[in-house]
């Protein structure tokens, strides 16, 4: 039976989902205004591990959400993942947060476009076709009213700038889903255990979460 465990704290949301065979079975999440992943996330995991009846020693692999997101987020949610597999011998698996965004929805034809807000107009995005192929790859960009005016499919935009997005992205062809904000655990199952079929592991040791841009720490004074 494969068991794997899958943590996703690279925005406010802080989840955590328990596979089987690639099927989410439990999931605990919490989005809150001051970032309570240092606080809840070894609470859910214990919690969904003795809810499943199973303990560690059962799981196969531990998957993470890799970035990009908020530094402190995917510090915390990394740390955990790499001391489990360290401890527990078994293998650690990254999954791209944007593709975790895109498998909330489900749209026939078009592109989805997650976005997750970085400072000011910045997004970190990418865009994923109806069947979440990636159309264009992660990238963080400055918007404008010029952004995405090339392209005349639909666009579905998702993830937790929409607000700030509406306010420069205004064509026909744009549309706002405000229902799917967060990234969450209970979408990475499926990618997940499709990593772990192929052994597409990471390297506990040197594993670094893709920030995308360097952390600037303020300046004092």
């Amino acid at each position: 039976m494969t068991y794997i465990l899958n943590i996703e704290t690279a925005t406010k949301n802080c989840s955590v989902s328990l596979a089987k065979e690639g099927k989410t079975i439990l999931f605990k999440e919490i989005a809150e205004q001051g970032y309570s992943h240092a606080e809840k996330l070894h609470v859910f995991i214990e919690d969904i591990l003795k809810e499943a009846a199973i303990t560690v020693r059962d799981l196969k692999a531990v998957a993470i959400s890799k970035g990009p997101g908020s530094y402190t987020g995917l510090r915390i949610g990394v740390s955990t993942a790499k001391g489990l597999c360290y401890a527990l011998g078994i293998p650690l698996i990254a999954v791209d947060t944007l593709q975790v965004i895109a498998r909330q929805v489900a749209i026939e034809k078009g592109l989805i476009i997650p976005m997750i807000d970085a400072r000011r107009m910045e997004v970190y995005s990418a865009i994923f076709d109806a069947q979440y192929k990636v159309v264009k790859e992660v990238q963080a960009e400055v918007l404008t009213e010029e952004s995405y005016a090339e392209l005349s499919e639909n666009l579905y935009f998702i993830g937790d700038c929409q607000d700030k997005c509406k306010t420069v992205l205004t064509k026909d062809n744009f549309h706002f889903l405000p229902h799917f904000v967060f990234p969450s655990a209970k979408e990475m199952s499926e990618l997940s255990y499709e990593k772990f079929t192929k052994s597409d592991f990471e390297d506990v040791a040197y594993f670094e979460p893709f920030y995308l841009k360097d952390f600037m720490f303020p300046k004092k004074g």
